[in-house]
């Protein structure tokens, strides 16, 4: 999957990343009813870091996501294309080993991470498909990886929904909360034109993932895509 990202170049992306980084979990919570805390808890047992392992958290932000794995023992590196989301991470945890790096260029050697992961930010990269072998890549045979993103709800009625969530009331409450409402309007954007479910599973088995699976979250508002390097 090869993706526009709604005709924004990456470092427009990445500067609207910047602009949004002070406030960018707080503004989260909000949007998502407080739903995000639930997801994190979905992907750190997914994940299940272990003492001594080492886990990539790619498109990690200001590095919540990443707490959890580090709390579990594990060698974590939060790895992220925006600076400004980088910077408010160090200031918020400084022991924590931040990394500038590009999706589809990861700066890492081959068969490192025992698990890597991105949250929320797959549809962020031009090149998914880049991506996604990246992540393969730097992962050690018999790893693992778990994406968590939005996706799209199963039933009908709550798919309409939230379309009309999307679209008409998120960009009116990031106007009172965020720093920068333009990003949010491209989020609502950027959602409705992701994938389905069973198209990201494609998605990674082409790219060299195995035993892929997925579950929905919030009756398919995230889905929870897992899968193993053979």
């Amino acid at each position: 999957m090869t993706r526009a990202s709604l005709d924004k170049q990456p470092h427009e992306v990445a500067a609207m990343f910047d602009a949004v980084a002070a406030k960018y979990d707080l503004t989260n919570d909000v949007l998502s009813l407080g739903q995000t805390r639930l997801w994190r808890r979905a992907v750190a047992q997914a994940v299940a870091a272990r003492p001594g392992e080492r886990v990539l958290d790619l498109a990690a932000g200001t590095g919540t996501s990443s707490v959890p794995f580090a709390d579990a023992g594990s060698f974590t590196v939060p790895c992220d294309f925006s600076l400004g989301m980088l910077r408010e991470g160090k200031r918020r945890e400084p022991w924590m080993p931040f990394t500038a790096g590009d999706a589809t260029r990861l700066p890492f050697r081959d068969d490192v991470f025992d698990a890597v992961t991105i949250s929320f930010g797959l549809r962020n990269v031009q090149d998914t498909a880049a991506a996604l072998r990246e992540l393969l890549r730097v992962t050690r045979p018999g790893g693992r990886v778990v994406i968590c993103e939005f996706s799209h709800p199963v039933a009908a009625p709550l798919r309409t929904a939230y379309t009309e969530y999307l679209m008409r009331a998120l960009p009116a409450v990031a106007r009172a909360v965020s720093s920068s409402p333009d990003a949010y309007v491209y989020l609502a954007e950027s959602i409705r034109a992701w994938p389905e479910q069973p198209e990201l599973a494609r998605a990674l088995q082409r790219a060299g993932w195995t035993r892929v699976a997925w579950r929905n979250l919030t009756y398919g508002v995230v889905a929870l895509h897992r899968g193993v390097k053979p």
